[in-house]
Order: structure tokens, then sequence, then C-alpha cells
């Protein structure tokens, strides 16, 4: 006598495999986040007077680190890692504004490039660790 087990579907493979038009939002979402910080930087830097400079400049301070963070936070669950994020943006936006002030070296662009250089360098560490080609014993936990 056989029994047969009916195996249902997880929640995970039903949102994955949801047709319509919804299912490629998220991508978007990210690309248009990219795009709106990079110009908010490039307007930064090229000390441009449009009305889009303070806005796009402030979603990049805020966007940047707190992106890196959360790629570096995979494992948590999604309220953890946003949660975490935004408090490390927050954190390393105020280290960096800190630093300046304390070795009198204010500008917006000194800013701008240091909050950058910090983001794209926690970003560099999750893509090497990710490496391919690399054993699970080198991988660093």
């Amino acid at each position: 006598m056989q029994t047969f087990h009916i195996k249902r579907p997880s929640i995970a493979d039903t949102e994955r495999a949801r047709p319509g038009p919804g299912r490629d939002l998220a991508p978007l979402l990210a690309g248009a986040a990219v795009a709106v910080g990079g110009v908010g930087a490039l307007l930064a830097l090229v000390d441009s007077g449009s009305p889009l400079r303070g806005p796009f400049a402030l979603f990049f301070l805020f966007a940047a680190p707190a992106s890196a963070i959360a790629a570096v936070l995979r494992g948590i669950d999604p309220f953890g890692r946003v949660l975490t994020s935004v408090a490390g943006a927050v954190v390393i936006d105020m280290l960096v504004a800190q630093g300046m002030l304390a070795v009198h070296r204010w500008s917006v662009d000194g800013g701008i490039v240091a909050v950058a250089v910090i983001s794209g360098l926690i970003s560099l560490s999750v893509f090497i660790r990710h490496m391919p080609g690399r054993t699970t014993a080198d991988k660093v936990v």
C-alpha cells in the first residue's frame, strides 16, 4: 500500500510565478532609485542650480549607504533589514559630517564623495565575499 502526499505550493513559489504586470515592479523601482540617486550626486557635484538638486542629493545620501548595508544583511528578515540599513545610513552620514567638521574640511562635494566611497567599499565587500570560483573554506562568514 502506498501513501500519496499532495505537495502544496509554498507562498514564495506563488509570488515568484505570479502573472501580470506587477511582477517586474521591484527591479524597475530599484533602477529608478539608482537613477535618482546618481542624478542627485551628479547635480550636487557640478553645483547645479536645479530645484531637484537638494531632494535628489539627500536621497543619494540616504539611499547609497542604506542599499549597501542592506546588501550585507541578506540573511535577516525584511523588516529588520530595512530598519538596520536605514539606521546605518543615518550613522554613516552623521559620522562623515562629524569627521569633516572635526578636521575643518566641510564641503558638500566632499560629503557626497565620502559617502559614495564608504558605500562603495561596503558594497565591494559583498561582491568579494560572493565571487564565483571561491571555495566554501575561503568565504568570510
